[in-house]
């Protein structure tokens, strides 16, 4: 059985009217006490102050604020009731939050209340994040003279009131609604508990079998100084050298390698930053022609060392030997002695190369579950998307435009 011919079997015949939002609820814009600075407290008599930042990335429901204002403050603003709706009219505009809590809201909210004899919360809250209804507020908005979501284009929305003469039928169709749609939620929230774990758990996998594979008992091996074993220097180029479009791979100090048309070395090296963000934790692995930044640090393994050996060494243990070499709490520049002193084992050039192997396979196996995590999280949101609008398809008079 398709989707739609189950929602015509929910339906079951009845009619569906099309109200606007602004003759199911109660539709307003929010208010700012101004200076707002003069009105916020810390008395545990204040009022939860919501703004955008209390608001979490995918959450249905506004759970807690930051900051509270005075209760001369909330006179000047629009305060609501838990269960009452809020929309951003600016920022991230369209999204519907649920309120967990009582609190006052700024101009940069409108607030959707008083719906409750009609419209399931949950149901209206699935409706109003549907993509008809976000296409609806942007062709709106592109429309018009305005450049925000304003409440009287709110007000416009038309909502499907399944049953309208019989209240009690009209709930449970949208009841039988929500469940579905709930189901899918619960799905993906299921589905992301289990795929964070099974990457949790492979990287416990992997951490425990490097630690395993990259520990030699003492006198099982020569152990050298990676000053001994690697070459250690820095490039001579600065971030600002580098362009669009060249020729050769440019590791500067950040994350994301860069580009020039221009190349400093050629050889096989690990690369790691001297100072800024992931400072002794983030480390490139060069394969052939590539410049470097005057602040990030190349190790180019002498002939007794396989490079892939040498980078697992260092990725797995070489911010814990700085941590601990440092004298302040945390390290935010590596200077060259660090790196020449570094301890390496030198195991056989065989033993290297099996060690090496493994762990590549470790990695490859573990960064292939970290992609596919989002992946997966996608394809089962856009399931949930593909039902819901599936299930807010319901028929339209042919005179209604929307």
């Amino acid at each position: 059985m398709s989707e739609l011919s189950y929602l015509e079997k929910l339906l079951d015949g009845v009619e569906v009217e099309w109200k606007t939002l602004g003759e199911v609820a109660k539709v307003q814009r929010g208010a700012s006490p101004r200076p707002i600075a003069q009105f916020i407290t810390d008395d545990d008599d204040g009022i939860p102050w919501i703004k955008i930042g209390d608001t979490e990335p995918g959450s249905k429901y506004v759970q807690k604020t930051e900051q509270k204002i005075t209760k001369d403050g909330a006179k000047k603003s629009r305060v609501l009731s838990k269960g009452d709706f809020i929309i951003s009219n600016s920022m991230s505009f369209g999204r519907p939050y649920i309120l967990n809590i009582a609190g006052a809201i700024h101009d940069g909210w409108a607030s959707i209340s008083n719906f409750g004899d009609t419209l399931i919360p949950d149901f209206l809250y699935h409706y109003l994040a549907s993509d008809s209804v976000q296409n609806y507020w942007l062709s709106r908005i592109n429309s018009g003279s305005v450049s925000n979501l304003n409440a009287d284009i709110i007000k416009t929305l038309l909502v499907p009131i399944p049953c309208p003469d019989n209240p009690e039928k009209s709930l449970a169709i949208q009841s039988e609604i929500v469940r579905i749609l709930d189901k899918f939620t619960a799905l993906t929230a299921e589905l992301t508990a289990e795929l964070t774990a099974e990457l949790t758990a492979r990287k416990k996998q992997y951490n425990y079998y490097r630690d395993q594979l990259l520990s030699f008992d003492e006198g099982e091996i020569e152990w050298k100084t990676l000053g001994e074993v690697a070459e250690i220097g820095t490039g001579s180029h600065d971030t600002q050298d580098a362009i669009a479009s060249g020729d050769y791979t440019f590791y500067a100090r950040g994350r994301e390698p860069l580009k020039l048309n221009v190349f400093d070395f050629d050889e096989t090296a690990i690369i790691t930053a001297g100072d800024g963000a992931g400072v002794g934790k983030v480390f490139h692995y060069a394969e052939g022609k590539y410049a470097l930044h005057q602040r990030a640090y190349r190790i180019a393994p002498r002939e007794v060392m396989k490079p892939r050996f040498v980078y697992h060494c260092i990725a797995s243990h070489f911010y814990a030997y700085i941590q601990k070499a440092s004298v302040s709490s945390s390290v935010t520049s590596l200077r060259r002695p660090m790196f020449l002193n570094f301890p390496m084992p030198v195991p056989s050039l065989t033993e290297q190369t099996r060690i090496a192997t493994i762990l590549d396979k470790f990695d490859t196996l573990t960064s292939s579950i970290t992609e596919g995590l989002p992946r997966e999280i996608e394809l089962r949101q856009k399931q949930y998307e593909y039902y819901r609008d599936l299930l807010f398809s319901f028929p339209k008079p042919e005179t209604t435009s929307h």
